[in-house]
């Protein structure tokens, strides 16, 4: 039987992207997210105007999408409730956010020197994708309170261990992806850690509700 609840948050499951730009002082931010679909060698993201992430994307028109593995879950988690913005809105603050200005630092991730785009890659994660920005529209009803980015992936370094030998293709066995679903982290189809965001959302979980 299926019931209609209104459903607060349609947030049923995608991959991670750690998302890295360059601050307007050359310095790096490092963002997770999590609105994101691909189709060909396009990539869709959808980001909330407020975050530093929108705006660098906007001035440099280019980044790197670090997808990270369920391994790195916790390191993920410790920039969760992070903002490169200097001031956080009254909003963010209750929900537990705090500036943060080196999220490489903190997470624990290492800057590498992407190709084409003078954002830092992830060394820590087995996919990286360099991209520039293509498009960026209003997005949000009844007022747009984020933006949807549409951008051109110029080339993917992948951990030589997931490409299926001989071929252009990651092997979809090896690969686990950190997934997150209504703010909680998955990987394998397992419940991974606590998850900060979930908590800062005030995001109801099962094993509470017993």
């Amino acid at each position: 039987m299926h019931v209609v609840p209104g459903l607060k948050v349609l947030y049923f499951g995608t991959p991670v992207v750690l998302i890295s730009t360059r601050n307007e002082d050359g310095t790096a931010n490092l963002a997770p997210m999590s609105s994101a679909w691909w189709l060909g060698q396009t990539c869709m993201l959808g980001m909330g105007n407020s975050s530093r992430t929108t705006e660098n994307l906007l001035r440099e028109g280019e980044c790197v999408l670090n997808l990270p593995s369920a391994a790195l879950a916790d390191a993920v988690d410790r920039i969760a409730l992070t903002t490169g913005r200097p001031v956080v809105s009254p909003t963010r603050a209750a929900q537990g956010y705090r500036y943060e200005p080196d999220k490489f630092a903190l997470a624990g991730f290492t800057e590498q020197p992407a190709d084409l785009v003078r954002a830092p890659r992830v060394a820590q994660c087995p996919i990286q994708l360099e991209a520039r920005l293509v498009s960026a529209q209003p997005f949000g009803v009844p007022e747009p309170v984020a933006t949807a980015f549409q951008l051109e992936v110029l080339r993917a370094h992948v951990e030589e261990s997931l490409v299926l030998p001989g071929t252009r293709h990651v092997d979809p066995v090896g690969w686990d992806p950190l997934i997150m679903k209504f703010c909680e982290f998955f990987g394998g189809g397992e419940n991974l850690r606590p998850s900060r965001l979930a908590a800062g959302w005030q995001m109801p979980h099962p094993a509470l509700q017993a």
